[in-house]
């Protein structure tokens, strides 16, 4: 396993996979552990996650440099992913008592019953390139501090990253056992699933491979949460703030390099405001800067890896094809490294590419509409359904639009963003399962119902 610089072409560092007997014992660590991790109180486990918080903050430069080097992440997005693995770390250790404590019921009068949230046992945690401190942190911090271990079988091409994340929880007392990073590839994470040992498993990736995840694991009768992408409507009405939402699109469509699961990437936009609409998003897109992700001035890195620009550029000339004008890019860059040009596609079929599925880096698909009910329609037009938004003056409307969007979180006046305090997940091929807030560190527990009849205590019997 290797990992290598998408702005160079150039080799990093090499690492050698573990022997299947590594992954035994880290299977054995992670059985031994739970029982003594589960058996601290929540308080004990979320200090170590206030320590990780400082020292995640202290290493800043470190975490970020190291992400821009292994996939391409503009160095100031990179340090705000640091901050933002922070934040939840610290939303956890603050919340995770109140989130976790017993709920009491009212049943019958002579009865004491409640539901507790404990703890299921290792989780395995399948995680992607395109945030590889944030996803695993939002996955590790909630579970951890449920009493939940943690087994990390990261992207391939963010190893360094993952040894990292294993670091700095380890720094933070974390015991090793309780958090173990597995460099290992997708036919031994199969293997893993199906493990005794292992209680459930999470997956943030694509659809085919939440499908095969979700598929091995259910055949084991093990519980699973999967974030498997999206194709977000941006939706412009007519009365939309023109200037502030074009600004908005701008960074809601290539922000990370355009590679954001949640990143706006159909923009429907009301016929009153399309030419204008149309024509500052082009203007704004084509001023960036696309370069050297270290470099403070650059607004675009390069995509993560070369396969996957290739398939972006054959998803834009399929579009094409199709009948969709190119307003602006359109071809790779003529330079080393695995760069795309800021793109906007105009006159999309809804039978095209761009329109029908993901596309993964900063190509924006723009659709004109004559009406709300069109707008509507259009944006819910998709097999996914992760998140939305809607840009309009009347709030009252807005929010009417957001709870007939069909997806998991709606946005009014906003690009779409996951926020620790909000659960954060899909629907349909976007996937099941939610992430984040209380939501989210219940999602591997045990809901266990506690039943006392104190009548029976009562009658003497």
């Amino acid at each position: 396993m290797e990992s290598r610089n998408p702005a160079t072409g150039d080799r990093i560092e090499t690492y050698e996979e573990p022997t299947e007997a590594a992954v035994d014992a880290a299977l054995d660590r992670a059985t031994a552990t739970f029982e003594e991790w589960s058996a601290r109180t929540v308080q004990e486990r979320c200090g170590h996650l206030e320590r990780a918080a400082d020292l995640l903050r202290e290493r800043t430069d470190e975490y970020a440099d190291l992400m821009t080097r292994e996939m391409g992440k503009p160095i100031e997005q990179a340090r705000a992913e640091v901050e933002k693995c922070a934040w939840v770390c610290e939303y956890y250790a603050e919340r995770a008592d109140e989130q976790l404590a017993d709920e009491v019921i009212g049943t019958e009068a002579d009865a004491h019953s409640l539901v507790s949230y404990e703890p299921l046992g290792p989780v395995l945690a399948v995680m992607p390139w395109n945030f590889p401190f944030w996803q695993v942190f939002r996955f590790a911090a909630p579970n951890l501090a449920a009493g939940n271990v943690g087994l990390l079988k990261h992207a391939s091409n963010v190893p360094g990253c993952a040894l990292a994340i294993e670091a700095v929880l380890h720094d933070a007392g974390v015991p090793e056992g309780a958090f173990q990073t597995l460099l290992v590839g997708s036919g031994t994470a199969n293997d893993i699933i199906a493990d005794d040992r292992v209680r459930a498993v999470t997956l943030t990736g694509s659809e085919p491979a939440g499908r095969a995840v979700a598929e091995r694991a259910g055949s084991e009768l093990k519980k699973t949460v999967l974030e498997l992408g999206g194709s977000d409507p941006f939706v412009v009405l007519a009365d939309a703030p023109l200037e502030e939402t074009v600004e908005k699109a701008v960074y809601a469509r290539t922000q990370n390099n355009g590679q954001s699961c949640i990143a706006a990437k159909r923009f429907v936009v009301h016929t009153d405001v399309y030419d204008a609409f149309v024509g500052g998003l082009v203007e704004k897109l084509d001023a960036l800067t696309v370069g050297d992700p270290t470099d403070e001035a650059t607004d675009i890195g390069p995509m993560a890896r070369p396969d996957l620009m290739e398939e972006l550029h054959d998803q834009v000339e399929r579009s094409v094809e199709a009948g969709a004008e190119v307003a602006l890019g359109g071809e790779p860059l003529d330079r080393e490294g695995a760069f795309y040009p800021p793109t906007v596609l105009t006159d999309v079929p809804r039978d095209a590419a761009a329109a029908c599925e993901e596309t993964f880096g900063p190509v924006a698909a723009v659709f004109e509409v004559e009406s709300g009910a069109e707008a509507l329609d259009l944006a819910n037009d998709s097999d996914l359904g992760l998140g939305a938004s809607v840009w309009t003056s009347d709030l009252d409307r807005g929010e009417r639009f957001a709870r007939e969007f069909e997806a998991g979180a709606c946005f009014v006046n906003e690009f779409v963003k996951s926020d620790p305090r909000l659960p954060f997940g899909g629907i349909r091929d976007s996937g099941y399962g939610r992430e984040l807030s209380r939501h989210g560190i219940r999602e591997f527990v045990n809901r266990k119902t506690v039943f006392v009849n104190h009548g029976l205590e009562a009658d003497g019997s």
